[in-house]
């Protein structure tokens, strides 16, 4: 039966919602892992039943746990993470091998044709990949080897590598973010890497052309138009038209260009989703009116989506990694909130409901179109 599978991270544990293709009714499975931070739940493309969940504890550490079931059951993988072959260690600025210890993974990023291909982003910023399901991950040293590393800095929620975009067009092609560095490029599957931050401005950074410093929150791209990239900055909604190398402001009409996630619809590569929140000091929905903000035109003119959503006394945040889509024919948004309520739209954000309320602090929400 066609449908859908929402995989939830939540500061106490990973809950899965499932629904047939009406997206009316759902079922809740929960919690996994309760108790564990769970920064990042994310399906196989190439296979609706692998899972991979990134649990973290202050008190435990960084594990990776993998479903081969669509989340009936977990197992933890290998979280041995080495760089050129030595355990438990990655590179540092200076090119050398230190040990290390993860605060946490941030972002799980499966290939889109092998199950067992996973990039991992973590804090501090580094990227990380395995070809063996979770038994092994080494370290992509070229983003570290770059050369810019000293000059990278910990945004508010620490040096995370948070996005990780896979193009399915140009072979090889990869783009990270990372706060606060910016957004990155490898032309060869992360053997080398450029930053791509043309245009960006930032206020506390001296130079208008600095190469790196910038504190991206999220980038997004849609599948058929993988040169054309939309970006959520620490102020400033962004658009790149050449694959990165150039960045222009299209937050247009919005009532703050502050936010943390962004989404493009499933079939329509110009229309596109934000959140925005009132400022870097104060984040929650401006006027404390929860709204979905929607340009059908690639950005600069945007639309409130509110139907559904709370528009009084509303005081919650929706994280980076916190919204996305799936591909069924009518595209359904997906989001979630410190406050523990997921909302989907059913009919690209014209109308919302809560699918389930009162969870823990919601960090993640991906999406999983079943057939």
């Amino acid at each position: 039966m066609a449908g859908v599978r929402v995989l939830v991270g939540t500061r106490k544990g990973a809950f899965i919602l499932t629904a047939d293709a009406e997206r009316r009714e759902w079922k809740v499975d929960g919690p996994h892992f309760p108790g564990w931070e769970i920064y990042h739940v994310a399906g196989s493309p190439a296979d609706p039943n692998r899972l991979y969940a990134s649990q973290s504890s202050g008190w435990f550490g960084q594990l990776i746990q993998r479903s081969d079931d669509g989340g009936a059951t977990w197992q933890p993988v290998d979280n041995t993470f080495t760089y050129d072959g030595v355990p438990g260690t990655h590179q540092w600025y200076d090119g050398t091998p230190h040990p290390w210890e993860f605060k946490r993974v941030w972002h799980l990023e499966p290939s889109r044709t092998d199950p067992d291909t996973v990039y991992a982003g973590v804090e501090d910023a580094a990227l990380f990949r395995t070809v063996d399901g979770g038994k092994s991950w080494h370290e992509l040293s070229g983003l570290r080897g770059h050369g810019s590393g000293p000059q990278w800095q910990p945004g508010a929620g620490g040096m995370c590598l948070h996005t990780i975009l896979l193009d399915p067009v140009h072979p090889g092609r990869i783009y990270i973010a990372i706060s606060a560095a910016g957004t990155f490029r490898s032309d060869d599957g992360g053997v080398s890497w450029k930053p791509i931050n043309k245009g960006l401005r930032s206020g506390e950074i001296p130079s208008a052309e600095a190469e790196v410093g910038h504190c991206v929150h999220r980038i997004a791209m849609h599948p058929s138009a993988p040169d054309v990239l939309y970006m959520q900055k620490h102020w400033d909604i962004m658009r790149s038209d050449d694959a990165g190398a150039s960045w222009h402001e299209v937050s247009g009409n919005l009532p703050s260009d502050f936010g943390f996630p962004i989404a493009v619809h499933a079939h329509e590569p110009e229309t596109i989703y934000v959140v925005p929140i009132k400022s870097d000091a104060e984040h929650y929905p401006p006027e404390g009116k929860l709204r979905v903000y929607r340009s059908r035109t690639g950005g600069n003119e945007w639309e409130a989506l509110t139907e559904g959503l709370p528009q009084e006394d509303c005081y919650v945040n929706v994280l980076r990694d916190a919204m996305a889509v799936d591909t069924m024919d009518s595209c359904g948004i997906y989001f979630g909130t410190t406050g523990g309520q997921v909302y989907c739209s059913p009919d690209a954000g014209d109308h919302w409901q809560a699918i389930v309320r009162d969870l823990p602090a919601v960090l993640s929400v991906e999406v999983q179109t079943l057939s």
